[in-house]
């Protein structure tokens, strides 16, 4: 049930897991599904209706037409008994489709579902109500005449086309060995000039328009992220709508207060790959796999998720894994999932991969991509009037940073802009204090002791507190003496640093005592790094000079917006 079969998506998964060359635009222009979002919805609903009755589910089994369409998906579900498959039933897009076309195409929403006869009516009256087409495929139970063994039969207009034992289908084909080696053998280039140390005011402003840092509120606004009216925390916050959002926050019932965080995580210039000003970095896939879990967690928690209740899920983006030193990358990434997943209490529930991330050109030069894992988190907000935004709220209220800062820099954006540190290695997540950091602030947002959270990431202290005072109109002076740290840091770690599992909080002033007892109860490290005022402008005091330096929060604003303002 659900939408059409057409000829997008054949080769899908074949063109994903692929290396490009410059001839992949004109041979799999086919191979994008298209999809339509309201058969999508509609489809879920009749899904859950489904689901939902009295005398229980109106289906025994179900799975989504993904890589393969029907092909993995009947052969999925009918692995253990069989199944005939009457391929001309299926409702096309168009006319013209070959019986393989129909077998293979990875259309997008597309369910199939393994129906009891006796249901299929009260089935097909909820597809007719929710306007969604459903079509009977044939059925499951079809066993060999000579041997018993469960079969996969495909037919065509009463002609046999297809036939397949199940055993071949899912045991057939061995397994290949691959070779996997770690660490990679690293390129060390020449080394460029030193640069000229930039001041402080003119490094922030230039994070602030880094591609991966500046405002994607050009996309964002194409969008609708209004749909039913369920939105209470928005890409976009702030009172003009132009600050940052650590995650959405949407409410699926909405006549319940409970919600759902949604965010996401990624360091792929922590990876192996990862180069700074020509010099390769200790890049490391585990860890930066690690430091993703991190960002979807505090991200989620920003907003008032349980981290109690936060699922995850990966996308891989790999170079060609035939590589025994790519491979290599790819194990050190599955095994932080691992360690990550069980540290944070976070189960994976789905995901997907491809592993050919790399292009050909013409004249035979080879381009990859950084070993990329994009981490997506979704987080019970027990009650959504509860949830949090990242925009500063009051001036008088204070800034506080939960969790430890250490001078690595390797990776971060402020070396990637040219900036020199004594310490070029790369940040790691603590996996007993990340999950404590998130735990203590969850609790604080949950007392109603936090007026906003902003999670401390790219670009590091500065950039975050930078973005909470110019998307909620509110001043800002900064000193970072109190900054929680390993051991001493010079001024540029204390500003730039992107060590994980750190957050930024504003609390009011009544309210600070609870807040220390309760982090101190906790031994979770934390410091008071400003305070929010009433002049536009953010001030930061050294630790080391005493050293005072002013940037209007319009002109901060400004370059946040300017980059990407299409």
């Amino acid at each position: 049930l659900g939408g059409a079969t057409g000829r997008d998506g054949i080769h899908g998964a074949t063109f994903s897991s692929a290396e490009l060359t410059d001839t992949h635009a004109d041979e799999f222009s086919h191979a994008v599904q298209i999809g339509n979002a309201i058969t999508e919805k509609q489809t879920l609903d009749v899904i859950l209706q489904a689901r939902d009755q009295e005398d229980g589910p109106l289906y025994s089994g179900l799975t989504d037409c993904g890589a393969g369409g029907f092909s993995s998906a009947i052969g999925e579900l009918g692995e253990a008994t069989g199944a005939c498959v009457t391929l001309e039933n299926a409702p096309l897009k168009y006319q013209g489709l070959s019986y393989t076309e129909i077998w293979i195409s990875e259309a997008q929403e597309r369910m199939v579902l393994s129906v009891p006869p006796d249901k299929l009516e009260r089935l097909r009256l909820i597809c007719e109500a929710e306007d969604v087409e459903l079509c009977d495929m044939g059925h499951f139970g079809e066993l060999s005449h000579n041997d018993n063994l469960p079969q996969l039969v495909l037919t065509y207009h009463s002609e046999e086309v297809g036939r397949l034992p199940m055993p071949m289908l899912h045991e057939g084909i061995p397994t290949p060995t691959r070779e996997a080696s770690w660490p990679p053998k690293v390129a060390s280039p020449q080394s460029p000039p030193a640069p000229s140390p930039q001041p402080l005011d003119a490094t922030l402003s230039a994070l602030l328009a880094h591609p991966n840092i500046a405002s994607k509120h050009w996309i964002i606004r194409q969008y609708d992220h209004e749909v039913q009216g369920g939105s209470v925390v928005k890409p976009l916050v702030g009172p003009e709508q132009d600050g940052p959002s650590d995650a959405a926050v949407l409410r699926p019932k909405l006549n319940s207060h409970r919600g759902i965080a949604l965010s996401v995580g990624a360091a792929p210039y922590l990876s192996e790959k990862a180069t700074e000003r020509g010099h390769a970095i200790d890049g490391d896939s585990y860890w930066a796999t690690l430091a993703a879990i991190d960002e979807a967690v505090r991200n989620a928690v920003c907003v008032g998720a349980d981290p109690t209740r936060i699922a995850i899920l990966d996308n891989f983006c790999w170079p060609n894994c035939d590589n025994p030193q790519i491979l290599g990358t790819l194990v050190r990434a599955a095994e932080a999932c691992y360690d990550g997943s069980l540290a944070y209490k976070t189960p994976f529930v789905s995901g997907k991969d491809s592993l050919s991330n790399q292009f050909t050109t013409k004249d035979g030069k080879l381009i990859t991509i950084p070993q990329t894992l994009l981490i997506s988190a979704l987080g019970i907000v027990n009650d959504t009037r509860k949830a949090r935004t990242m925009d500063a709220k009051q001036a008088g209220n204070l800034l506080l940073i939960v969790g430890e800062t250490t001078g690595r820099l390797g990776g971060s954006h402020y070396i990637q802009l040219g900036g020199t540190a004594p310490d070029k290695r790369i940040p790691r997540v603590n996996l007993k204090q990340g999950p404590a950091n998130a735990h203590a602030v969850a609790s604080l947002i949950d007392q109603g002791l936090v007026r906003s959270a902003h999670d401390c990431s790219e670009g590091g202290l500065l950039v975050a507190a930078a973005e909470m005072a110019f998307a909620g109109r509110v001043g800002l002076d900064l000193d970072l003496g109190a900054l929680p740290t390993d051991a001493p840091i010079d001024t540029p770690a204390a500003c730039f640093a992107e060590t994980p599992s750190r957050y930024l909080l504003e609390i009011v002033p009544d309210r600070l005592d609870a807040v220390i007892r309760a982090l101190r109860k906790h031994e979770i490290p934390f410091g008071q790094a400003g305070a929010f005022t009433t002049h536009n402008k953010l001030t930061l005091r050294t630790p080391k000079d005493g050293g005072i330096f002013e940037s209007s929060l319009d002109d901060l604003r400004n370059a946040w917006l300017g980059t990407l303002d299409w």
